[in-house]
Order: C-alpha cells, then sequence, then structure tokens
C-alpha cells in the first residue's frame, strides 16, 4: 500500500493563505492534489493541516484531511520528516502500515502524474530510502561570487576562476515538489539528503520556489508560458 501526505499549515507570512490561494483559476492546493490522484499511485491521499479552511478545500477536492496537525508540528521551523512521521503514526494506529508514502508539497503546480510514477520507480528500482525531485542549476555554482564586508567581490572558490563552465561539474538542488519515501525512512527520520536517496531530475521551467510575492507571480506567468501543460501532465 502507497499513501500520498500534502503538508499544508495555515501559518504562512510571506504569502498568506498560500496553500490555498487562487493560484491560474484554482486553490493553490488543488493542483498537488490534482496530480497525486491522476498519478494512480495512492491507495489514500491525507493532507496535514492544523487549519479546518484548508481541510474543507482538501475534502471539496476529493482527498482527506482526517486529522488536526498538532500545534507543536505547525511551527515555522518544524522539518517536513516528523509532520510526514506524525501522519504515518496517525495511520498505524488505525491498523494502517503502508510500505511507502511520497510527501507532496501544497506549492508545487508543476507537478505532473509522471513524475510521482518516475520517483516510485526510482525508489523501488533503486532500492532507495528516499526518491526525490532535482533540477540542474543554471549557473555553474563553481563560479559563484560573494561581496565581501568592504563592498567587492569575492569567488567562494577561487580555484575555478579561469575553468571553463563546460568543463565543471554539473550541480542540482532540491525542486521542492515531492519526496518518495519507504515508511521505514521516514519514522526513524533518515535524512532525505543522503547517499540513501535517487534523484529524479525535472527540467528546470518546471521548477519554481513560491516563497515571496514576486515568486507567485514568476510562477502565475510561467505557468501561462507553459500553456495547459501543467494540467495535461498531471492528466497522463
Amino acid at each position: 500500500m502507497r499513501v500520498a501526505i500534502i503538508p499544508a499549515r495555515g501559518g504562512s507570512k510571506r504569502i498568506p493563505r498560500k496553500n490555498i490561494k487562487n493560484f491560474c483559476g484554482r486553490p493553490m492546493i488543488e493542483w498537488s492534489i490534482e496530480a497525486a490522484k491522476a498519478s494512480g499511485c495512492f491507495a489514500r491521499i491525507l493532507v496535514s493541516t492544523d487549519d479546518e479552511e484548508i481541510a474543507a478545500v482538501a475534502r471539496s477536492a476529493g482527498v482527506e484531511a482526517p486529522f488536526v496537525r498538532p500545534p507543536e508540528l505547525s511551527g515555522d521551523l518544524v522539518a517536513t520528516v516528523p509532520v510526514i512521521g506524525h501522519a504515518l503514526r496517525w495511520l498505524a494506529g488505525r491498523g494502517v502500515a503502508p510500505e511507502h508514502a511520497c510527501c507532496i508539497y501544497a506549492t508545487a503546480p508543476f507537478l505532473r502524474a509522471e513524475d510521482l510514477r518516475s520517483g516510485l520507480s526510482a525508489l523501488i528500482t533503486e532500492e532507495a530510502d528516499f526518491a526525490f525531485a532535482v533540477t540542474s542549476f543554471e549557473f555553474p555554482i563553481q563560479r559563484a561570487v560573494r561581496i565581501n564586508a568592504d563592498g567587492r567581490v569575492e569567488m567562494f572558490q577561487p580555484e575555478f576562476a579561469d575553468t571553463r563552465s563546460q568543463d565543471l561539474e554539473p550541480s542540482f538542488h532540491d525542486a521542492g515538489q515531492f519526496y518518495w519515501g519507504r515508511s521505514a525512512a521516514w519514522l526513524t527520520g533518515t535524512p532525505i539528503f543522503s547517499p540513501a536517496s535517487v534523484p529524479v531530475v525535472l527540467p528546470r521551467q518546471r521548477v519554481q520556489d513560491i516563497d515571496t510575492a514576486e515568486d507567485w507571480d514568476r510562477a502565475e506567468l510561467l505557468f501561462q508560458l507553459l500553456g495547459k501543460s501543467g494540467a495535461e501532465g498531471a492528466q497522463r
């Protein structure tokens, strides 16, 4: 058995009510819900929230919001792993023990059903603890610079000052969309960012952090530029 767990707390500060704010015609969380449903991967889809309005939106979209997330797991500094662990323990208390659980962020409108299927396949095939979405940096991180206390420029890695960009090792970052994991790994607090994890590489045009109003505007523009690809992809 496999379950999806969508964390969606109500206390977003930089973008108030972010998880259910209208994004290109529907509450933001509904894009994640639609991709999860369309993937065909899950016996159950649960939303973990401390907010009744978010829970109501989730239920209207046809998924479960069966418990209220406790306050100690609803603050700004709470990490993802304990939130997923809490949901799995709630299920275990009711006799449900899924083998795999996928955390899907509520603010992932570019997520597609095939991405979730690819993550599950990678998790099983590679016998990993976790499989999660990554994308490449658009500029070589080895050539990054800082502005020092004197207002001057310094390279973080000056040894690469004369290395051609095409000769540098590609680098990737977390796409912030989904994290497949074995339930045992979630419950024991195994780190997601470790050699026990495998990547699912996504194209950069389908990855956008949405933490500020500027991020939100850029994401909507990108979504519109891509046309209906996000929605159509979620249906495949």
